[in-house]
């Protein structure tokens, strides 16, 4: 077992270590609704949830499938979907008629494809230019709707993100993202930064869901152009680049006018998650920010959200990509008292809570590429956490600390993060990683480099240094 060691104060992966535009061998084998994904735990259904929009009977109806079919567990995922674990492999057509159903797959042909994130505070709390919520269900109909027919072949790893201009998705690396502006257009952006040439381009909020569907319709263009069998924007290769002007051209020939402007980012920059706790909105009404420890939650917690966002709320959940859950509509009384009955369940509703920021994978016993259970060593680090009040566990300026089984790192956060990677069943490697690339991209973070070696037992202290000195 290796001894605790203190973190040096940053150790960054060089940037020219990042893997360079990879040349695909084999189709995506993303789970869907439909394609079941065989784990050691059982088989696991990955439900989209375009722009973590659900109604209440809809999240019912995932605790009843959970419990009817799988291990009566949802794993929310880092871009606003559901999994369900431990299904018997035999059991998609059961679901797949519980999801249609509920109205939880509404294309089976497009159904991998629907990877849509939201602001989920837009238009609750005041910040951003309005809810963007119309935008991201506007853009899955699109999706679906089978206008073109091509976009059944993106990679279930395709993601759309949809901002409402306070920067909080704008920042997860999407392929194409909508960034909403005060005038009610958006900007509309292929990659993660402003795209190969250094533009963007502007279109009007009547045309911004359409626009984005065809910014993928654009990218597959590029893939065939190119050769490649590219799954992400990031790795075509340069020269087949999507281009502002090959984009314009494109939108304008189904009609759409955009205007190319340099590069621009949210009107209100780098936004963060949304907080934990109760969210006042400028109507006087008010949200619940619900955060879900490791991002597992059981079905009877499910249905308790379920229940608040009825009884006293819109009858909306709002799943976000950061492993939560926000609940609108409430009021200032109903919002506190929902608030401490999610706490009251083991749910997170403090903004100070050490569960602030940490996540995991699913490591042991659900994945057999895992060399650890790291959600039981990630909920001991918690619980030893220092409450020092120099201690930056929850804070709102430490990274995020991200528990990975494998080198994979299924999940893990973007941008700056402290990277906790079992090296045995006892040990681990704790490195400050640094994920954003000079243009703005995100790399996968499958290089390593030099790091601080801890055991399993030393991890609370060691992440709680690693955290201080990012």
């Amino acid at each position: 077992m290796l001894a605790a060691m203190s973190l040096p104060p940053t150790t960054i992966p060089p940037a020219d270590e990042a893997p360079s535009p990879r040349a695909r061998g084999r189709d995506d084998a993303c789970p869907g609704a439909l394609r079941l994904h065989p784990a050691d735990d059982g088989s696991l259904a990955r439900v989209r949830i375009p722009g973590g929009l659900l109604t209440a009977g809809q999240a019912r109806a995932l605790a009843g499938a959970s419990e009817e079919l799988g291990d009566g567990w949802l794993d929310l995922t880092s871009r606003g979907n559901l999994q369900v674990r431990g299904l018997d492999a035999a059991c998609g057509g059961e679901l797949a008629a519980a999801l249609r159903a509920a109205g939880l797959l509404p294309s089976d042909r497009f159904d991998r494809v629907r990877n849509i994130v939201a602001s989920p505070l837009g238009g609750l709390d005041g910040s951003g230019c309005g809810d963007v919520t119309a935008w991201a269900r506007e853009l899955d109909t699109a999706l679906c709707a089978g206008t073109w027919e091509e976009l059944s072949g993106l990679s279930g790893r395709f993601l759309f993100a949809v901002d409402d201009g306070r920067g909080d998705v704008a920042a997860l690396g999407a392929d194409v993202t909508l960034i909403a502006t005060r005038d009610g257009g958006a900007v509309l952006r292929v990659g993660s930064g402003a795209g190969a040439d250094g533009t963007a381009l502007e279109v009007r909020g009547r045309d911004a869901p359409r626009a984005a569907a065809l910014a993928a319709v654009e990218f597959l263009a590029r893939v065939r152009a190119s050769g490649t069998r590219a799954w992400r924007v990031r790795e075509l290769p340069a020269q087949h680049a999507v281009t502002a002007d090959g984009l314009a051209a494109r939108l304008a020939d189904e009609g759409i006018e955009a205007v190319r402007i340099g590069r621009r980012g949210p009107v209100g920059g780098p936004g963060a998650p949304p907080a934990p706790g109760v969210v006042s909105g400028p109507d006087g009404r008010h949200a619940v920010s619900v955060l879900v420890p490791l991002g597992r939650v059981g079905a009877a917690q499910w249905r308790l959200l379920a229940g608040l966002a009825s009884r006293g709320g819109s009858g909306e959940l709002r799943v976000t990509p950061w492993r939560g859950v926000v609940l609108p509509g409430f009021t200032a009384d109903g919002a506190a008292a929902a608030a401490r009955e999610a706490a009251d369940a083991g749910l997170v509703t403090d903004p100070d809570s050490p569960w602030v920021g940490v996540g995991a994978c699913t490591g042991r016993p659900g994945c057999a590429k895992s060399l650890a259970d790291v959600r039981a060593h990630a909920t001991r680090a918690v619980a030893g956490a220092p409450r020092s009040p120099d201690t930056p566990q929850g804070s709102p300026g430490a990274p995020p600390v991200y528990f990975s089984g494998c080198e994979r790192r299924c999940g893990h956060p973007g941008g700056r993060w402290v990277d906790a990677l079992a090296t045995s069943d006892t040990d681990y490697r704790l490195t400050v990683r640094d994920t954003r690339e000079p243009d703005g991209a995100t790399n996968d973070g499958a290089n390593d480099a030099s790091g601080t070696d801890v055991a399993a037992e030393q991890l609370a202290d060691a992440v709680a240094t690693a955290r201080g000195t990012a």
